[in-house]
């Protein structure tokens, strides 16, 4: 399974000691090589992380694709929904919804980060995903009321 990430959704993972949930569904992900200088320059959570042989890091080759996309998106997402397509990608990772809707209109299969806790949940892999919820949110990550119920409910929390 080919699997490509944006940054969000590797460093929501890592702000909460939780990027190993990736690797209860994946062998590995790949992420272009502007996800990785944007997780690295930044020194987010998943800095570390990102040095790990499960991430790979490509390098894109379609750069007018990805000049197309700047108009709408950061260099990360352009490169992610690029290399996605590259690649014939079976799962794209993203969390912002301008990115999200147009790997979606590229008929890319794309998931968010949130629904991987969801999916820990159901499998066993993690026992709660409330204080997960709130301890992102604390590290700065934003999840409206509205999803932050719905995945509560999802998850019969």
């Amino acid at each position: 399974m080919i699997v490509v990430s944006n940054a969000t959704p590797i460093i929501s993972l890592a702000s909460i000691s939780k990027i190993d949930i990736l690797k209860h569904f994946f062998d590995k992900v790949y992420i272009p090589h502007a996800v990785y200088d944007e997780i690295k320059s930044k020194k987010a959570f998943g800095y570390k992380e990102i040095d790990d042989e499960f991430f790979q890091v490509e390098f894109i080759k379609d750069e007018f694709s990805q000049n197309i996309l700047l108009n709408d998106l950061d260099l990360g997402e352009a490169q992610t929904i690029v290399l996605a397509k590259e690649m014939s990608a079976d799962i794209v990772l993203i969390d912002e919804t301008i990115g999200y809707n147009i790997a979606k209109s590229q008929e890319l299969n794309v998931k968010r980060t949130l629904s991987f806790l969801i999916a820990s949940k159901k499998r066993g892999y993690i026992d709660e995903v409330k204080p997960l919820l709130d301890e992102m949110l604390d590290k700065g990550r934003w999840i409206s009321r509205k999803v932050y119920r719905d995945v509560l409910r999802f998850c019969d929390e």
